[in-house]
């Protein structure tokens, strides 16, 4: 088996090996690039099917791995050498065979890819020959003007660079024929092939060159022609304008003089133009040998218009001329008179010009004196332009004379014009100017006494100063003479007053500055009086000892003031009185600090004095804090006083008014308005609810009241609660009693009147009142679950507890604008809107109130219900225009009852709250801003 193994290797090597050889022979024979294009293409395909024999080496090599590899796992070590040798040389000749396979293939296809490609571009090559060829062949034709010449030389020059851009393909042709032929050997790229190109090539450049040199002479030819016809246009365009500016515009002597001169100018450069014109006909006659017949014949007809033009230039010149003549002749008569009236013009400006500047004001500041002088000046200068009117009553007459010529006026007339404007605007200004100057001097004189009136309240205002200041006192006094000496001239000046006011006004002027002076006087005195008491007073502070004992002894005496205001008084008036007196004693203690301050300046470097001033510093703030805090007490308790007289008149003029109506319902006999008197028991039944609650608030403010009063007050406070419950318990069952009257006497009630019934007894004043047995039995029998009523009890109060967060949040709300207002008013009035449903939850539990019993927990409800209501009604009203403009006394008032509603320090349970209100209030002093639900406790 090992030897069979053996075997099997040896054949494959010696198979693949000859297979090997067999194609190295094939690639021998054919691997030259030599000869015609069809033997190259041969050997091409023949390289091409050896190149496809691969695979099959790739396999006879596969199968020689796999006999040596079983060869070697089958014999021995001293063997396996030559197997692996024979493995090595088949490998190595298989990698030879492999190379030279596609060596000789890709050479034969490089040299076969390089001639394909040379020929096509020989092929795009000559073809491009070809065609150029037949582009220079014909001759050039001749052209209309300049543009279509100038488009045939750039043809034949895009022709040219076509043409010298081929070079460079050329060379790269040679360059490939050369190297072809060094590979193939082929006759068809050997050199004479090659000198045949480029003779081919150059013959077709030479050409080309040669018709751009040509079309560009004849093309420059007709571009001078055509310059040299531009330039004779552009002449006689100018010569025409010249002389068109002559014979335009106003014709006056000196502008004739110019304008004859300039025809003359013209005259000789219409001569010179003949010249220039004779040139271009000479230079016509060469470019129309190079243009075509119709393009000759432009150019004649445009010489020729160009000759006209010219001839009737002559003419015209010729013409204007002879006019320009008489025209002078017309001028010497009507200049000799323009210059009179232009001498006597100037000679009026130069004199309204003298007046003019000897009244120039300038621009600095002028004394008085001065303004005297340019006063008198403008009286003198008008009485000197008065004599100037007769200059310009002829300066007219005389331009009605000019008028007779021709000639524009214009500028004679605006001249004149100007002259008499002058003459008015000077005659003005120095009538503007002589008034400002005696306003001027009015006001300087007046001024004095108008500086005194100013400063006459300063300095009462600075003698009325308890202390003043030394330095305002010296500087008051230096003004005071100052004051003193312009007083005293304006009295030494009575002529120019009289001049300048007139005698009467000068008079009553004279009299104001006598008044003014004996004024002066006595606050002069008053100043130096004022002056000798500082210089006193600043001496004695000198001495600190003399200025500390007066301190203490007012100190002490303070002190004891406010021993004596310790003691609670018995009434409102005695409580504001005290406060008052408290007030005072502040007013004297913020005096002491200022005096002590000024001690205080005495002492700043002796250290013993610095010491006891300290101690009486000390002294004096710890005195000032026990007052400050004396005076919030008492405003606190003037402050809770006063709500609870407030509301205590309120309620007994309530009671007072609905006894009344009570009493005349009473009285009231027969049937004729029983509707009407049941529409008021229901309105004032309706309020009952709310006006127990006012009692309940009356009584905890009557509490706050008793705890900080006299025993007297105290008496006093609780006799009037005493009373106030009395007419309540009155009032009570006299609403009862009729209420039931009513009943017995009309068994078939009013439906209204029988809800308001109902409500009214299921208040928290009238709970042991029965209802009506047959709603009662109805009831009863509705429920008879105990488990359901408990629900209906949690279902309103958790109903309740949600609408009183919400009115919580919308009060806690600051509204600082009429759209945040507006904005809580909304939701406002969707609460408002929910609350008919809510009345009707708690009525149902109201049916309910003979099975469950007067329970506490019904009673609480009753109580937040009613609460809510009212807090939502005022809070409500509240938000209109009229109640953010509240005084600050009933903000500190209803600050202090939004312990009631949920205000700050308020319990959970609005029933707890009310009972436990006196407490409250007396722990928790009233906030000093007034709350938004505490707003709408107010009024409950």
């Amino acid at each position: 088996m090992t030897q069979q193994l053996q075997d099997e290797f040896d054949s494959s090597v010696e198979n693949a090996e000859a297979w090997m050889k067999a194609i190295q022979e094939r690639l021998r024979i054919n691997d030259n690039t030599k000869g015609p294009r069809s033997a190259l293409e041969a050997r091409l395909r023949e390289t091409e099917k050896i190149r496809a024999l691969e695979p099959e080496g790739s396999l006879k090599m596969d199968l020689i791995l796999v006999k040596a590899d079983a060869a070697l796992h089958s014999i021995g070590e001293d063997k396996k050498h030559e197997v692996l040798s024979k493995l090595k040389d088949i490998k190595a000749l298989w990698e030879e065979t492999a190379i030279y396979i596609t060596h000789c293939h890709s050479r034969i296809e490089w040299v076969w890819l390089q001639w394909s490609e040379y020929l096509k571009v020989q092929d795009e090559f000559y073809t491009w020959i070809h065609n150029m060829r037949v582009t220079l062949e014909p001759d050039i034709e001749l052209q209309l003007g300049l543009k279509e010449k100038q488009w045939q030389l750039h043809h034949a020059q895009v022709l040219l660079n076509d043409v010298l851009n081929h070079s460079g393909l050329l060379e790269r042709l040679l360059e490939e024929a050369d190297s072809l032929c060094s590979r193939i050997g082929d006759p068809s790229v050997d050199e004479d092939v090659q000198k045949k190109m480029r003779m081919e090539y150059e013959g077709i450049r030479d050409e080309a060159k040669r018709r751009v040199e040509l079309l560009e002479k004849i093309t420059k030819e007709h571009e001078r022609y055509s310059t040299n016809v531009n330039r004779f246009q552009s002449w006689l365009s100018d010569v025409i304008e010249r002389f068109n500016c002559c014979c335009t515009g106003e014709t006056t002597k000196s502008s004739a003089e110019d304008k004859l001169k300039a025809l003359k100018e013209i005259a000789k450069n219409v001569r010179s133009g003949g010249k220039k014109w004779k040139h271009l006909e000479n230079q016509c006659a060469e470019v129309i040998q190079n243009t075509s017949p119709l393009g000759a014949e432009r150019m004649k007809d445009e010489l020729e218009e160009l000759r006209k033009a010219l001839e009737k230039l002559s003419l015209l010149t010729s013409e204007e001329e002879e006019r320009l003549l008489k025209i002078q002749q017309l001028q010497s008569a009507y200049e000799s008179q323009a210059r009179q009236l232009e001498a006597n013009i100037q000679e009026l400006r130069k004199n309204l010009q003298r007046l003019e500047n000897d009244l120039d004001p300038g621009e600095e500041e002028k004394t008085e004196d001065e303004f005297v002088t340019l006063w008198r000046k403008c009286n003198a200068t008008r009485t000197a332009l008065a004599a100037e009117e007769p200059k310009v009553e002829r300066l007219k007459t005389q331009l009605k004379e000019l008028l007779r010529f021709p000639q524009d006026m214009h500028l004679h007339t605006e001249s004149v014009v100007s002259a008499i404007q002058q003459y008015q605007s000077v005659r003005g200004k120095i009538s503007k100017m002589s008034t400002d100057t005696e306003s001027q001097l009015r006001r300087l004189f007046q001024n004095p006494l108008q500086h005194f009136e100013q400063w006459k309240p300063t300095v009462q205002m600075l003698l009325a100063t308890p202390e003043p200041d030394l330095a305002h006192i010296e500087a008051a006094l230096a003004e005071s003479s100052q004051f003193k000496e312009k007083l005293m001239t304006l009295q030494l000046k009575k002529d120019l007053l009289n001049d300048v006011f007139g005698e009467e006004k000068a008079k009553s002027f004279l009299q104001e500055v006598a008044e003014a002076s004996k004024e002066r006087e006595i606050l002069h005195k008053s100043l130096l009086q004022s002056k000798s008491k500082l210089q006193n007073l600043i001496s004695q502070h000198k001495d600190f000892d003399a200025g500390f004992a007066p301190l203490q002894k007012k100190l002490s005496a303070i002190k004891a003031k406010l021993d004596l205001e310790k003691e609670p008084r018995p009434d409102l008036l005695g409580k504001k009185t005290q406060l008052q007196r408290l007030q005072m004693i502040q007013d004297e203690l913020t005096e002491l600090v200022i005096q002590m301050e000024e001690v205080e300046k005495l002492v700043q470097s002796n250290t013993a004095h610095r010491h006891e001033m300290n101690q009486f510093s000390s002294d004096l703030q710890a005195l000032r804090r026990s007052l400050e805090i004396m005076i919030q007490q008492s405003e606190d308790q003037v402050q809770k006083h006063w709500v609870y007289n407030d509301k205590l008149s309120d309620l007994q003029q309530w009671i007072t008014v609905t006894m009344e109506k009570i009493e005349s319902c009473q009285s009231a006999e027969g049937e004729q308005n029983t509707e009407g008197r049941a529409a008021d028991l229901e309105r004032w039944l309706a309020d009952f609810p709310d006006k127990e609650i006012h009692l309940h608030l009356v009584e905890a403010h009557g509490q706050l009241v008793m705890e900080n009063s006299s025993p007297e007050e105290t008496a006093h406070v609780q006799k009037e609660l005493d009373q106030l419950r009395e007419s309540w318990r009155t009032l009570k069952g006299m609403a009862t009693g009729l209420l039931k009257k009513w009943q017995f006497n009309r068994p078939v009630a009013d439906k209204k009147l029988a809800l308001v019934d109902n409500r009214w007894m299921s208040g928290p004043a009238f709970h042991h009142l029965d209802v009506d047995p047959n709603h009662k039995q109805e009831k009863t029998g509705e429920g008879q679950n105990a488990r359901s009523r408990s629900k209906l009890i949690r279902d309103f109060e958790e109903w309740l507890q949600g609408e009183n967060s919400k009115l919580t949040e919308i009060l806690a709300m600051t509204s600082s604008s009429t759209e945040e207002i507006k904005a809580h008013q909304n939701e406002l009035e969707k609460l408002q809107s929910r609350v008919p449903g809510g009345q009707h939850l708690f009525e149902d539990l109201l049916h309910l109130h003979p099975v469950i019993g007067n329970s506490e927990e019904l009673e609480d409800l009753r109580y937040r219900w009613m609460l809510y209501k009212s807090k939502l009604k005022e809070s409500m009203s509240s938000l209109s225009p009229g109640s953010l403009e509240k005084p600050d006394r009933f903000k500190k008032q209803g600050a202090a009852f939004g312990l009631v509603t949920g205000g700050a320090g308020c319990s959970e349970d609005p029933v707890k709250s009310l009972r436990t209100l006196p407490r409250l209030l007396g722990s928790h002093p009233p906030p000093a801003r007034l709350g938004q639900s505490g707003a709408s406790a107010i009024t409950i």
